[in-house]
């Protein structure tokens, strides 16, 4: 299957970058509409709408919902791109409606999307909140899984650029997986076995496209996460967490590789009999590890009231929301040898004098605007000749 010429013809154009709101997909779901596929199943603590969006005739009930943190939406692109091709009449699109029911909650946290945190309104993290069920989006996601007896669920997500995976030569965890733990002992049991396989099959796949950059998250047990709610339930889980791509900052590659992975899971799941039997080759896709900064500059001079040294920094993106526009704002987070980390971008300073027109001394938490040297000049993180 040409998965790439696919994403080409069912992209959504009008979603674009890291800043999504209610704004950009109301009007999509409206359009994608075609009768009783939208219902409005409640409202946000500030009142906004949550929607849900179901699609399909098929036994195999499938629940996605996206942006339970309100500045993770690249999962959300991706899940419109889906939308997309369900709707798009093609022979594909027809097997999967006529297998599966598709039950989606494309932005369970409209009051933190629109902040662009991680929270919702009232400061809570609804991926923390399966247990009390404080929260009105909390809530709402708990009686559609209780009414629509899903069959699998997908929890997606957006993960930091700072994760990396391989052994050796680090590269970006660009997707990652996890079937979250149902216990304490983080055991495998049946339920569990099922998510194990599907993502495999997504992993299989993935490895051609972007090959070492898949990795496997963290599986420590919290019964408040609402996946490890959900597995301890019988319910197979799937998290799938967005990562960094090169040099793909508004995670439009990414979004890519999601839309992939969501196909060839669904595909799996219809054309084959889940046998549980890859748990090894799920255990062999590499952990998620923080290894990564935005930018690493190597050998820098610093002048300490007259002695020099040579030392490394770290320089990492703030995602700062003002006036209603994303800004990528680096900072200074690291000065050290920084042996154990990489940076997406890394320059070798071959010893050049740090300056920044101040007091000339790099400071954890300063803005990243500095001079290496006579001739190169760093704004923002980067290098301006």
């Amino acid at each position: 299957m040409d998965y790439e010429k696919l994403y080409s013809q069912y992209t959504e154009k009008s979603l674009h970058g890291r800043y999504i709101t209610l704004t950009e997909i109301e009007p999509l779901l409206q359009q994608l509409n075609s009768g009783d596929n939208l219902k409005i199943i409640g409202h946000s603590v500030l009142g906004k709408p949550i929607y849900k969006y179901e699609l399909g005739s098929g036994q195999t009930r499938i629940l996605l919902w996206s942006q339970m943190h309100g500045n993770e939406s690249t999962t959300t692109k991706a899940l419109f791109d889906f939308l997309n091709l369900l709707n798009g009449n093609s022979e594909l699109a027809k097997n999967l409606l006529e297998k599966f029911t598709f039950c989606c909650l494309p932005m369970l946290n409209p009051d933190g999307a629109s902040l662009y945190t991680r929270e919702n309104a009232n400061k809570v993290d609804l991926n923390r909140d399966s247990q009390t069920l404080s929260q009105p989006e909390s809530k709402l996601l708990r009686e559609t899984f209780e009414i629509f007896k899903p069959n699998f669920c997908y929890n997606l997500h957006d993960q930091r650029t700072i994760f990396g995976v391989g052994n050796g030569e680090d590269k970006p965890a660009t997707v990652s997986f996890l079937a979250p733990s149902y216990n304490e002992e983080r055991d495998i049991n049946n339920v569990r076995e099922k998510a194990i396989e599907v993502i495999v099959a997504m992993n299989c796949v993935l490895q051609t496209y972007i090959p070492n950059q898949v990795g496997r998250f963290d599986d420590s047990f919290n019964i408040n996460c609402i996946g490890d709610t959900f597995q301890s339930l019988g319910v197979p889980t799937i998290l799938i967490e967005a990562g960094h791509f090169q040099n793909d900052y508004f995670r439009e590659f990414t979004r890519k590789y999601v839309f992939i992975a969501l196909i060839v899971s669904f595909k799996y799941i219809y054309e084959n009999d889940i046998v549980c039997n890859k748990i090894q080759e799920y255990l062999n896709i590499s952990h998620n590890k923080v290894c990564f900064y935005d930018f690493v500059y190597k050998n820098i001079k610093i002048s300490y009231d007259n002695n020099k040294i040579i030392t490394n920094f770290a320089i990492q993106f703030k995602e700062e929301l003002i006036d209603n526009h994303l800004y990528f704002n680096a900072y200074i987070a690291s000065i050290g040898d920084l042996k154990d980390f990489s940076g997406h971008f890394e320059y070798d300073a071959e010893g050049a004098l740090y300056e920044d027109g101040d007091d000339n001394i790099p400071k954890i938490g300063q803005k990243a605007n500095f001079y290496l040297g006579k001739s190169v000049k760093i704004v923002n993180g980067s290098i301006v000749f």
